[in-house]
């Protein structure tokens, strides 16, 4: 009976030790990569895909504001291009005719300055051929001057015509990830502007807990390292570390007492596969460290 105290000790100690090893690294909450969709055009909402709770797939049709206006003003830029358009081979068409009746009054000029020179003509019929010749170059110029005035003009129709293309395929809103709605803060038949929130999204699939280590446990870990990760003090499941804060902070409030807040500790961020769906976000977890070979 001597050695009675002797092995509760041991019984204590290793009791001790036992609840010791129990504890986790790290307790923190699950939390998702979330979206904020919004919309990119502004106008009436004709549709809205997104319900809450709902599975939306990447790329699918969303969201859809009424481009009626703006395919009425891309029609009428579209008839005012064809217009102009139209008048470029008009215009080339009077150039060519005038260069041609400059051609035959240059003719003239230089026969009748051969006669002029054999006194067969008087000089005012040259004076009259070289006027015509002088008022044909500056009707010339002047429709030169003009053709590259259309293409300009086109060219502004087309960039414009252009703008309103891709406004209208902005009123188009196309989910851009897989995953599930978690709110909607617009409703169809609403006004909607450019940047305002439609939904916003997540993918459950795969969830995030992030815990607080301290600067102790910090040298212990590493980004890509794989975790035991316990939900309800019991279930475990398989995480990877995919990142380590850089910076210390003081301790969240919703993970430990108000006497280990004013420890300073670093944010880790472990990645869970949630295919079941029975992680949510907000949800408590912990994270144990696995034991490496030879320690």
């Amino acid at each position: 009976m001597r050695h009675a105290p002797f092995l509760c000790m041991l019984c204590l100690l290793a009791f001790a030790g036992c609840q010791q090893s129990d504890r986790s690294d790290g307790y923190g909450n699950f939390e998702a990569t979330e979206i904020i969709v919004s919309s990119e055009a502004n106008g009436k909402l004709e549709l809205l895909n997104a319900e809450e709770g709902s599975r939306m797939a990447a790329g699918s049709v969303a969201a859809v504001v009424d481009t009626t206006q703006l395919h009425f003003t891309r029609t009428q830029l579209e008839a005012e291009r064809r217009a102009l358009a139209s008048r470029r081979p008009a215009l080339a068409a009077r150039i060519g005719v005038l260069h041609e009746e400059r051609r035959n009054l240059k003719r003239d000029d230089e026969r009748y300055r051969r006669l002029l020179s054999e006194g067969a003509v008087p000089s005012k019929q040259l004076e009259t051929i070289q006027n015509g010749l002088g008022v044909l170059d500056r009707q010339i110029r002047s429709l030169e001057t003009e053709n590259p005035g259309i293409a300009g003009e086109i060219s502004a129709k087309e960039a414009r015509i252009a703008q309103l293309d891709d406004q209208i395929r902005k009123s188009v809103v196309r989910n851009p990830v897989e995953g599930v709605v978690l709110t909607r803060y617009a409703e169809r038949g609403e006004l909607t502007s450019y940047g305002k929130p439609l939904y916003r999204i997540a993918d459950l699939q795969t969830m995030f807990l992030r815990v607080y280590l301290s600067g102790a446990q910090v040298p212990q870990v590493r980004i890509g390292e794989e975790v035991e990760v316990l939900i309800d003090g019991s279930r475990s499941l398989k995480g990877r570390i995919t990142w380590i804060s850089a910076k210390a902070e003081f301790t969240p409030k919703i993970i430990q007492t108000r006497d280990d807040r004013v420890s300073m500790v670093y944010a880790v961020k472990v990645q869970v596969n949630n295919k079941d769906g029975r992680l949510k976000i907000g949800m408590p977890g912990e994270m144990r460290l696995l034991a490496k070979p030879g320690s």
